[in-house]
């Protein structure tokens, strides 16, 4: 079949543009683990839950649950808006994790972070909300993957909207409404107009996650 050259230099232009919007947003992410060490990176409680081990780094609740924030070079948490947050991982069988965004290190019960959106990352057969989910919020009942393998999962927040993807297949896609409905206990679970930092949750003595990847591309 012989194809117009016109629309063959059309479709070279637009696809030079899709590259070019994509290492634009590639170029303007940072990578917040360095592979080397925790550098970057506070924990909350609980230091000895988190390491870096054959360059992956290790979120392991040894101690009971602890989160880890990101600070930067600031030495204070970074606080991100709209931005697409995007993590390689694994686990170990039967391991429970999360990561926070919008949040802060404000604790409900001396234990749980109280504020902001957790995506869960699940591989215990026990736990109903598995991989993806917007925990309690838009959960995901089946996981989409085999957590104990190497896989993708991507965030995106853009103003009320929060887009949940693993391995490029979309599992959620929610808009918070003008008055959202919580339970008292997650009141706070709610998009910040100023932001929020994001930290990584080790879980409990028997859960162990590996990250590989962590990058953040802020958005407009």
């Amino acid at each position: 079949m012989r194809v117009n050259a016109f629309v063959l230099t059309l479709m070279a232009g637009v696809l030079a543009g899709l590259a070019s919007v994509v290492a634009a947003e590639t170029a303007g992410g940072v990578d917040l683990f360095n592979g080397k060490d925790l550098a970057g990176w506070e924990a909350n409680t609980h230091p000895d839950s988190f390491s870096v081990v054959d360059g992956l780094l290790k979120v392991h609740g040894k101690s009971g649950m602890s989160h880890l924030f990101y600070v930067g070079d600031t030495g204070e948490d970074v606080t991100y808006r709209n931005f697409e947050m995007t993590v390689v991982v694994r686990s170990e069988p039967n391991s429970n994790s999360g990561i926070f965004f919008h949040t802060d290190r404000e604790l409900r019960n001396g234990k749980y972070l109280n504020k902001g959106y957790e995506v869960q990352l699940n591989s215990a057969a026990a736990e109903k909300r598995k991989t993806g989910s917007l925990y309690a919020i838009v959960d995901v009942d089946t996981s989409p993957v085999d957590e104990t393998e190497w896989f993708e999962l991507r965030f995106r927040v853009e103003g009320k909207q929060i887009g949940v993807w693993v391995n490029d297949q979309q599992v959620v896609d929610y808009t918070e409404p003008t008055e959202p409905q919580r339970e008292p206990s997650r009141a706070k679970r709610l998009i910040d107009p100023e932001g929020g930092a994001i930290a990584l949750q080790a879980h409990d003595p028997g859960s162990v996650f590996y990250f590989k990847k962590i990058r953040v591309v802020e958005l407009p």
